[in-house]
This record gives C-alpha cells, sequence and structure tokens, in this order.
C-alpha cells in the first residue's frame, strides 16, 4: 500500500479515524473526506504527516450535496491526483422513537449514507476504471442484514440499500474495480456506545459468540484487507464482521 492514495469519507472520526490512521501506518497516502469537524480533521493531518511522514490532505464535503461532491472530485482531479483506495465510511443516524421518525430524517439519511455513496463511488469508480486498477469498501452494517433496530429504521434501510448498491457497483466497475462491503455488528464507538446504558450493553454482549462488541482496529484491519491485494480474488461481498451474532 506504500505511496498510494486513498479516500476515505467520513474518515475524521470515529471508525472512519481509525481507518485513515491504519491506512497512514502502511505508508498510504490519504484524503481525509469530512463535514463538521475542523478541529479534528485538521488535528489528524497533521498527526498523519508527523508520525507517518505521508501525505494527508482534508477535504470539507457535505455528502448530501450533489454540488459539493462534484466540487471535491474537480479539485482532486486538478491536483492530478489518482485514487487507488475509496472507502465509503461516512454515515448518518438519527435515532429516535419509531413514532417520532420524519420524512425529513429518512431522507436526510438516504441522502447521505446511500445517495451520497453512490454519487462519490460513481465519479470515483469512473476514474479508477479509466485507470484500469482500484478497490471500493463501503461500510455497511448487520443491521441491513438480520439485525432489526425500529428507532434506526432509516439508518437500516440506508445499510440494506448499500448492500444492494454494492453488486451494482461491483458490476459496475468490472473487471477492473473490485467492490466490497464490510457490515460491522457492534463496534465500540463513541457514537454507538453513547447512550447506552450496562444492562443494554450486556444483553447485546450476550447474543454474540465471541461475548463482545468489536474494536474499531479490528474493524479497520478487515477493511486494510480488502482494499489490499492479498484479497485480490474477493469481490461482490458483503463480509459479515458482527462476532457470530444471533437476534
Amino acid at each position: 500500500m506504500k505511496d498510494k492514495v486513498a479516500l476515505i469519507t467520513g474518515g475524521a472520526s470515529g471508525l472512519g479515524r481509525t481507518i485513515t490512521v491504519t491506512l497512514a501506518k502502511q505508508g498510504c497516502q490519504v484524503i481525509i473526506l469530512y463535514h463538521t469537524n475542523d478541529k479534528k480533521a485538521i488535528e489528524l493531518q497533521r498527526e498523519i504527516k508527523e508520525k507517518y511522514q505521508v501525505q494527508a490532505r482534508i477535504i470539507k464535503c457535505d455528502l448530501s450535496s450533489e454540488q459539493e461532491i462534484n466540487k471535491m472530485i474537480e479539485q482532486i482531479k486538478q491536483q492530478n491526483i489518482k485514487i487507488n483506495y475509496l472507502v465509503n465510511n461516512a454515515a448518518l443516524c438519527i435515532d429516535s422513537l419509531f413514532e417520532d421518525k420524519t420524512k425529513e430524517n429518512f431522507m436526510k439519511t438516504l441522502e447521505v449514507n446511500v445517495v451520497g455513496t453512490f454519487l462519490v463511488s460513481r465519479l470515483v469508480g469512473n476514474m479508477m476504471y479509466e485507470n484500469r486498477n482500484g478497490t471500493i469498501v463501503n461500510i455497511s452494517s448487520t443491521n441491513g442484514i438480520n439485525q432489526y433496530f425500529p428507532m434506526s429504521i432509516d439508518y437500516d434501510a440506508s445499510k440494506a440499500a448499500l448492500n444492494s448498491l454494492t453488486h451494482n457497483l461491483a458490476l459496475q466497475f468490472s473487471p477492473y474495480v473490485r467492490v466490497n462491503a464490510v457490515a460491522p455488528g457492534w463496534v465500540k464507538t463513541e457514537n454507538e456506545m453513547r447512550g447506552l446504558d450496562d444492562l443494554y450493553i450486556k444483553s447485546e454482549e450476550e447474543k454474540i459468540f465471541i461475548k463482545r462488541f468489536a474494536e474499531e482496529q479490528e474493524i479497520a484491519n478487515i477493511i486494510i484487507f480488502l482494499l489490499s491485494d492479498q484479497s485480490s480474488y474477493i469481490n461482490n461481498q458483503i463480509i459479515e464482521a458482527d462476532g457470530g451474532m444471533y437476534s
């Protein structure tokens, strides 16, 4: 992965940050897309440059805006940057009681998690296809497969759609670009753990064969593997990473 270039959406915090740092440790140049937290993005950029001596770029982009996505891609093209890896990590989750769900919340979630991912993947994927090389990994969730949470019904629907999107992108960009998805179960990220009490966490851990939530690094390791040449014959797959979980 040394000297390759990776674009990571939502790459400045949470799981995205862990993915970004792991890629940088491998000698990969990173382009970090973020939306709101300028401070975190700037700090991460500085850390990567100082610790790992690789190029780190940050770009602010609202993935619900096609205009901003187009502007971001144009900026990359103007700098003659060849993207080798794309990680579609950014996602919006607006948990609320089922009765309180609104069309506005539902549509916003789909705009970011599905439409935004589609737009970025189409533009970057076309660039990869022209270069006859590239790998895309989408970050899905078991919520889109076999875990159901009415409080997250819009998020769950978006992840199910993302799985379908993964299959279609793999077909569209074959044979030059591999497209896979990782579908984690519970991961100990700041966002996921917020608001969960110990009793609920324990009850969810009991459903997992390994009896614990995943560490961010464990999920990042799977993503790095799928991006790398070590997985050169894995394509069009949704890889569940849930520690062996049952409903």
